[in-house]
């Protein structure tokens, strides 16, 4: 399936009544325009197109449902407006993701690694709203009151994990499909208590937006294990984050590549 084909796709599935088709050859992505509520979305189309290769129809209609509900939680909020700080839950995503939405406002971001940003969101169900500056004049709402709700709102969120053993090394798996598996990684409560099972190295891994995977890491294969197991994930995730993984110690986290080169360094110097 190239391009062409999957605007046409998803004319079929969405139907032209509802919406405006703008596709962009040149940028190789999707402009749709609710024709009722007079908003948009730009839809890029090379990373769906990758997908499919995969997840084939799956891959169509996940971003059909994602379409879907997003234009409905706009039409919800044309309706009646926003919700409280009670639904504001912290998002993770790469640093190569947008700064500002799609009109311009700049969105409400705190660094958190070199390859992830926290991003903030309101809750509204099947789907969430990125909260921008735009915002918070209609919340009543300071960038920190809306840190503040989404530190609070990530500690209530289920922390149940799957254990799998491979070659000596543990794996924990965290994925309730909520929209929020990756935001655990804020959890530092969760992080704790996982570190204190650890026998070996503990890593985190967030390779997309709904799975966060704990590493038990007790000999060199666990290593190689860890980079193909998150690499398939990146690949694979609807909302891809990193497939990089973090080394956890005493609150910090450490990408495991810079710990390489450090090691090397040091082995350097102590030659």
């Amino acid at each position: 399936m190239d391009s062409k084909q999957l605007v046409a796709e998803l004319k079929t599935k969405l139907g032209e009544a509802n919406f405006t088709f703008t596709f962009d050859e040149k940028h190789d992505k999707l402009r749709l325009d609710h024709k009722k509520i007079g908003k948009g979305m730009d839809i890029f189309l090379p990373e769906i197109v990758t997908k499919y290769k995969t997840k084939k129809h799956q891959a169509i209609e996940e971003v059909v449902y994602t379409i879907e509900q997003t234009f409905l939680a706009m039409e919800r909020e044309e309706e009646q407006g926003f919700g409280g700080l009670a639904s504001v839950y912290p998002i993770i995503r790469s640093t190569s993701f947008p700064k500002k939405s799609n009109d311009g406002h700049a969105f409400v971001m705190t660094s958190h690694t070199a390859e992830t940003r926290i991003y903030y969101a309101l809750d509204l169900g099947t789907t969430y709203r990125l909260i921008d500056e735009s915002m918070l004049p209609k919340l009543s709402v300071t960038e920190e009151q809306i840190r503040e709700a989404a530190r609070f709102s990530v500690k209530k969120l289920p922390t149940s994990v799957k254990r799998d053993e491979v070659s000596g090394n543990i794996y924990y798996f965290l994925n309730q499909n909520d929209g929020y598996d990756a935001s655990r990684i804020l959890n530092e409560s969760f992080l704790k208590e996982m570190e204190s099972q650890i026998e070996g190295e503990m890593t985190v891994s967030v390779p997309h937006q709904d799975v966060l995977i704990i590493g038990d890491i007790r000999n060199e294969v666990g290593y190689d294990v860890l980079a193909q197991m998150t690499m398939h994930f990146f690949t694979v995730g609807a909302v891809p984050i990193t497939s990089l993984s973090f080394v956890y110690e005493n609150g910090h986290l450490e990408p495991i590549f810079i710990l390489a080169k450090n090691k090397v360094k040091k082995e350097q110097d102590e030659k």
